[in-house]
């Protein structure tokens, strides 16, 4: 014991002193000092300079301050330097992404062995292209440590050629070479990293197969992200979940409110198996009241277990074709969380009374528990309220139809007071792969969404922004799903696109988000796609925050996740605050709040990072089914229209959803000019124009597994 207290207050002391010199460094009072300096001004002791050089070493390698030639220490923010990630490029070439600022070009001679993903110090300068450009200083972090690539075995070495693109070959010694053929998908930890000079050294420690293996691409894509590891959980989390019982109990539903005698139903794919969300609607004299119901993951999820710290690792799940690795395990996901037909379940519910025009009356969160009347699929859900269902479906959901029509009238109630207020549908279609029994992919098509899609998630929007609101008034630590507003020069861009349709957006310096909503809703539904594809682009990425800063996209004042704690661990945390609320009378001790809000700020930038990192690995995998599914029709003709149009040529998008590149020199008939300003390509001879929305007719010349690219020519 005595021990633990010794080093907590060592720990104490650096902190502090860590701080203190931050601040030093920081203020615009200090002038540039060297180590030497530094000491004198703190008459540091000679027995403490040790831990001095640590605290300086830390501040260096975080990027808060440099060395200058004259090794004085100087703020990063007195520097033409920048902090920010290393995001590469097949081409070589990369972008340094700066949390709050203009993306910064890094060529691919200005890259100083930077990797994808790593934390970079660059330093920026002005250039002819309208970005910034910069040269890499230093990597301050790592971001990769393991390659997945096929190894090539010659006399005196070998080398190892990535899966990632935007990684160059590895050099492998003659020594550890030795064990190892030629067309091996190996696994290479690395020893040491690139230099403008030096390839990358590694040193194999795993084969996963070789090149002419069934599956081997998608295998080797699985591997790279570690995603063999996390299907699997650590045996203190085993242990936890062994212990957790699979029914509710007695003393379980003490002090919830009992709605297992009432009627509510599951809504999702026909081959989900974590159902997470529950909904009923009634009507009562010209009211609607829509309940809300989901899993109480945090009655199972606490705080200091290891399956919470485990879900904080994760902060999602991640989903690829064929299969899920879960943010919780399966006996909690498909298990006593999942809200299972005719079985009761513990849940976080509320009830929202609304008018006959969608406004929220009023709404009441609870603890509860409920048994589900029915799984239902969105398929045939859909068949109902269209009138469409075959005779088994009628039989099946006739006990239901008239509780689905109403469903139906709230929720096309609540879509177009969405529409008329300014909210953006984005109407995108999902790529959807479809593999056989053998994990073949044998089709690739843009997934199937009704109305039944849409009826689900209307009742999760409300169910989300009433509890945004009411825990934002009540002044409760939390975190919120932000969506902040464009900057104006991305919107001049999109003006450039809209132009091609006639259109445009007025009032860029304070857009509302009615302006890009109207543009939308007017445009044919084969334009709305490109043009909702571009716009997104425009628009800022949404993330978390313990800040409720409101969802431009959505036109919210007040949003947040409450509806999958399953899957998101934002979800999860703000059940656990409103749980509290609800079991304490909203009454909290001042530590408590303390520690919620920096646990809310903790989570709510971590849960962002992980979601990144999710949809980067489920957009590889769709790239890479959709290049071994095109492999088959190289040489065939297809209908596309022109997605994106760059200064190194177009892409276009096949009505699949699958998109591909079209170089300049595979466009017949002329030499096509890229026009920056208007953002289309012009025939130097010809002056034939071809722009973003076009259609136009491609054949497939080159689907490659390797890189993912998928290459077209225009016929």
């Amino acid at each position: 014991m005595k021990n633990t207290t010794e080093n907590n207050l060592r720990k104490d002391k650096y902190t502090t002193r860590k701080e203190v010199l931050t601040s030093f460094f920081l203020s615009n009072e200090y002038s540039l000092a060297t180590r030497k300096q530094i000491i004198a001004l703190f008459s540091i002791p000679e027995h403490d300079q040790k831990q001095l050089d640590r605290i300086l070493a830390e501040l260096v390698e975080e990027g808060i301050v440099i060395v200058d030639d004259s090794n004085r220490y100087v703020p990063l923010n007195r520097t033409d330097y920048v902090k920010c990630k290393f995001q590469a490029k097949s081409m070589g070439f990369g972008f340094g992404i700066v949390e709050d600022g203009d993306d910064v070009y890094i060529s691919s001679k200005n890259l100083n062995g930077a990797m994808n993903g790593d934390e970079i110090l660059v330093e920026t300068f002005e250039s002819s292209g309208k970005s910034r450009e910069g040269k890499v200083v230093k990597v301050l972090k790592r971001n990769i440590e393991t390659v997945i690539g096929k190894f090539t075995k010659s006399k005196n070495f070998g080398f190892v050629e990535p899966i990632d693109d935007t990684i160059a070959d590895i050099y492998i010694s003659k020594k550890n070479s030795q064990n190892y053929k030629t067309g091996q998908v190996v696994k290479v930890k690395l020893v040491k990293y690139p230099t403008d000079e030096n390839k990358a050294e590694g040193k194999i420690e795993s084969i996963i197969g070789t090149e002419d293996d069934a599956h081997i691409d998608a295998k080797s894509l699985y591997v790279s992200y570690n995603l063999d590891i996390l299907e699997k959980f650590n045996e203190d989390v085993k242990a936890e979940v062994a212990k957790i019982p699979q029914s509710v109990l007695k003393k379980e539903k003490q002090g919830r409110v009992d709605r297992t005698n009432e009627r509510c139903f599951t809504i999702d794919a026909a081959d989900a198996k974590d159902l997470d969300d529950a909904v009923y609607v009634k009507k009562i004299d010209n009211e609607y009241i829509l309940s809300v119901y989901i899993a109480d993951v945090s009655h199972y999820v606490r705080e200091g277990t290891a399956l919470n710290k485990e879900a904080i690792a994760r902060g999602t799940s991640i989903y690829i074709p064929g299969t899920v690795i879960p943010m919780l395990p399966k006996e909690l996901s498909n298990g006593i969380c999942s809200l299972n037909e005719g079985v009761e379940r513990l849940v976080l519910g509320i009830d929202i009374k609304m008018d006959l025009k969608g406004n929220v009356l009023q709404s009441e969160a609870f603890k509860g528990v409920i048994k589900s009347a029915k799984k239902m699929s969105y398929d045939k859900v859909y068949k109902v309220i269209s009138n469409t269902e075959d005779e088994e479906t009628k039989k099946e959901y006739a006990n239901f139809k008239e509780d689905l029509l109403l469903m139906q009238e709230l929720a096309k109630i609540l879509n177009e007071k969405r529409i008329n207020s300014g909210c953006i549908n984005f109407d995108i279609p999902e790529t959807h792969i479809v593999l056989d029994e053998n994990g073949d992919v044998i089709d690739v098509e843009p997934y199937p969404i009704t109305f039944a899609n849409q009826m689900i998630e209307e009742f999760m929007l409300a169910a989300n922004m009433a509890i945004a609101e009411k825990y934002y008034y009540l002044e409760l630590p939390f975190i919120y799903r932000i969506h902040e507003k464009p900057d104006e020069e991305k919107l001049r861009d999109l003006n450039l696109v809209l132009s091609n349709y006639n259109v445009r957006i007025k009032g860029i310096k304070d857009v509302h988000p009615k302006a890009l909503s109207d543009i939308l809703n007017n445009l044919d539904e084969e334009n709305k796609d490109i043009v909702s594809t571009y716009m997104l682009r425009s628009l800022k990425l949404a993330k978390y925050s313990n800040e409720c800063l409101g969802h431009f996209g959505l036109n919210a004042k007040y949003y947040c996740h409450f509806t999958s704690p399953i899957r998101r661990y934002p979800d999860l945390f703000i059940h656990r605050v409103i749980s509290k609320s609800l079991e304490n009378n909203m009454d909290f001790k001042q530590n408590e709040l303390r520690k919620l809000d920096k646990q809310a700020e903790e989570y709510a930038k971590s849960s962002s990072e992980m979601e990144k990192n999710a949809t980067k690995i489920e957009r590889d995998f769709d790239s890479l089914y959709s290049a071994m599914y095109m492999e088959r029709f190289v040489g065939q003709e297809f209908e596309a229209m022109v997605s994106s149009i760059t200064s190194f040529g177009i892409f276009v998008k096949l009505k699949n959803t699958i998109e591909g590149y079209v170089s300049f020199a595979d466009i017949p008939g002329d030499y096509y000019i890229y026009d920056e300003s208007s953002r289309l390509i012009i025939g130097r001879k010809t002056k034939n124009v071809i722009k973003i929305g076009d259609k136009v007719n491609v054949r497939l010349i080159k689907s490659d597994v390797l890189t993912k690219q998928i290459d077209f020519e225009i016929i």
